[in-house]
């Protein structure tokens, strides 16, 4: 039995119809991709930007600035320059 014209046209539709389906299939989730990417890197951004702030208040927080005020207020002092002792490791002999 031989296929008839009208068969093929008909199966070569539904096989345009699948293709063109799988297309806009495709294209819809690489939009919904591309919309969560956009999202991640706005939160990067965010998060960069947070760090990059934190970074400076911890910087700043640990500066001579900030340190010797607030030891001061504990009751601490610096100490004098005969007070420090600087020990240095013994040379051993034969390396």
């Amino acid at each position: 039995m031989r296929v008839k014209g009208r068969i093929w046209v008909g199966a070569w539709l539904l096989f345009g119809l699948a293709i063109f389906a799988w297309v806009v299939w495709r294209d819809t989730s690489g939009f919904a991709e591309a919309g969560r990417l956009e999202d991640l890197r706005s939160r990067r951004s965010i998060l960069q930007s947070r760090r990059a702030e934190l970074s400076r208040r911890v910087r700043q927080a640990g500066s001579r600035a900030i340190l010797i005020p607030r030891a001061e207020s504990l009751g601490l002092r610096l100490s004098a320059d005969s007070e420090i002792v600087i020990l240095q490791a013994p040379i051993r002999e034969g390396r």
